[in-house]
């Protein structure tokens, strides 16, 4: 870390933030209302120190959870019903199934569908209410839909009920994503209620499902800090969280909201001493309207986007209790060096990423921007395991994660100034690189890894070799190109050019399926979508296996084009 760096963390304090904080821990940020009163608190405070702050103001299409409860002959169970779910303050009646499921054991797998695709229970199904372990997320809610059910209950794995959204539509619907929306009245249980709803099914038993929604189009406030860059001012990293939160959500996200506010001021106070700008934002209609504030701002400002922004990067969740650690930290492959020296300056610790997570504000993917950070610092697993918690998707790995408990006692003041300072050395960092800090050797080392495990799983089926010839080819040429980097023989305006350039080819072809400038589900996509029918093929039978090699066949030929036209754009620098 050099002198200008250690000045610079030097300069952060916990007096905005905490105050944000522990303002934060005193009022809900759900309902619209709620959530400009934390935005205008936000601003003020930003104003109070002389940032500049522009307020957009979006039309967001939000769905608000209201009350919620089953009733059993004359029993009524305490139920939370997450955003989307189909409005029924008069109730809905029907005949209650067990379909049992496995009950996620880390954050890979809370929002997955839950079902094996081998297992046919649709005729236990159709017209019923369902329920199963989980909670109410997309890929439970839209498999059961999918399947006939009515309505279903999610079972949560403790004796808190978890707050969520259960549809798979990503930000403000557009008329392709409607037919999407869910239909079905959905509602989450604790354990304990869970278990005596299954002895209710497994009798034979009717339930009554009653959710109170408020639905609609609500005009959202969005501030946004440019810190502009004296060198190359077009050029900008995007730092950004959610504002709105479920309950109080201290950990999930006012530490967040905190961790950019300093950040934005202490940057301000610094901004001669950029070289890229830097563009912050707080979202609205994160927790009611599956990231709508992100993804307004990736619709709204997209061709800007693509054009200047170097990196996104993801605030949520830091500063929280017991969260010692760096895992499972979701950046892309190649922002492993990068963010992994980032944090041992800090923390001196050691980072372990993975893939990020079809969730938490990644609204970029489809145009094509590196990402680094979502979920922030967590307590160790065996920490977790010691207080018997279960995964959730945030807090440090605190069980309070979209609960009433999200309270000023789930952040902590010694990690939240730590993780402020991770961000701003990143941001800063990421900022003033003469050459951008990607390495896309990483990347073209995991594509490989990936091909292989596909046509270890297509076995003789289907031949993947074009692809890893391609992927290969790339990653030859992008020896060459980084080692003339450091060697000097390729110029930085040139090499940031190329860097910038493989993340719009890269990133959409590696994570999703849509077309660029469109959202896909927020449902897990994995690593090269395209060739992942080949993971099941097992599934398949005999009429329909022709099928699913045809859709590989067309999948191979969508990422040997990109992998070309990757490999072309570095031939083409250094060529010249």
């Amino acid at each position: 870390m050099n002198d200008l760096e250690k000045a610079l963390l030097a300069d952060v304090t916990l007096d905005e933030p905490w105050g944000l904080v522990e303002s934060f821990s005193t009022f809900k940020r759900e309902h619209p209302n709620d959530v400009d009163r934390g935005m205008d608190e936000v601003v003020s405070r930003l104003r109070a120190h002389g940032v500049e702050v522009k307020v957009h103001e979006p039309e967001l299409y939000l769905s608000i959870p209201g009350e919620a409860r089953v009733e059993v002959n004359g029993t009524t169970y305490r139920a939370k019903p997450p955003a989307y779910c189909v409005d029924a303050p008069d109730g809905l009646e029907g005949e209650l199934v067990y379909i049992g499921a496995n009950q996620a054991d880390d954050i890979d797998t809370i929002f997955d569908k839950k079902l094996d695709p081998t297992r046919d229970v649709r005729s236990l199904i159709s017209g019923k209410i369902v329920i199963s372990e989980g909670f109410a997320s997309p890929g439970m809610i839209a498999q059961f839909e999918e399947l006939g059910a009515i309505g279903v209950i999610g079972i949560n794995p403790g004796i808190d009920i978890h707050w969520g959204i259960c549809t798979t539509i990503w930000g403000t619907p557009d008329l392709d994503d409607l037919p999407r929306k869910p239909t079905v009245v959905a509602v989450a249980v604790n354990n304990p209620d869970g278990l005596a709803l299954i002895e209710v099914a497994k009798a034979g038993g009717r339930v009554k499902l009653f959710a109170n929604m408020e639905e609609g189009w609500f005009k959202s406030k969005l501030p946004e800090v440019f810190i502009r860059g004296s060198g190359d001012p077009d050029k900008y990293v995007l730092l950004h969280g959610h504002l709105d939160s479920w309950d109080y959500g201290v950990g999930d996200n006012a530490t967040g909201d905190a961790t950019m506010l300093e950040v934005a001021r202490v940057l301000w106070k610094n901004r001669d001493k950029l070289d890229r700008s830097v563009r912050i934002a707080w979202w609205p209609g994160h927790s009611t309207g599956r990231y709508a504030g992100s993804t307004w701002f990736a619709d709204e400002m997209a061709i800007d986007l693509e054009e200047n922004c170097v990196a996104q990067v993801n605030c949520d969740s830091p500063g929280c209790r017991w969260a010692t650690e760096f895992l499972n930290l979701s950046r892309m492959t190649e922002t492993d060096a990068f963010i992994s020296e980032a944090i041992r300056d800090v923390a001196g610790k050691e980072a372990f990423g993975e893939r990020p997570h079809r969730a938490g504000d990644y609204s970029f993917n489809n145009i094509g921007i590196t990402g680094y950070f979502m979920l922030s610092s967590t307590m160790t697993t065996a920490h977790r395991e010691e207080l018997g918690y279960y995964a959730v998707g945030g807090c440090g790995g605190n069980i309070a994660w979209h609960t009433e408990n999200d309270t000023l006692e789930i952040a902590d003041k010694d990690i939240l100034l730590r993780d402020i300072k991770l961000y701003l050395l990143s941001v800063f960092r990421n900022a003033n690189a003469p050459i951008l800090p990607f390495d896309w050797r990483g990347t073209a080392k995991e594509f490989l890894e990936t091909i292989a495990a596909y046509q270890t799983q297509a076995a003789d089926r289907f031949d993947f070799g074009p692809s890893r010839q391609a992927a290969e080819t790339m990653g030859a040429a992008l020896d060459g190109f980084y080692a003339a980097v450091a060697g000097g023989t390729i110029n930085a305006d040139d090499a940031n050019g190329v860097i910038h350039d493989l993340a719009r080819i890269l990133i959409p072809i590696n994570f999703t399926r849509e077309q660029r400038f469109r959202h896909d589900p927020a449902l897990t996509v994995p690593a090269l979508p395209t060739l992942s029918a080949a993971s099941e093929l097992d599934t398949h039978s005999d009429q329909t296996l022709g099928f699913a090699l045809t859709q590989l066949t067309r999948g191979q030929n969508r990422l040997i084009s990109a992998l070309r036209q990757a490999t072309r754009r570095v031939e083409q620098v250094m060529g010249s």
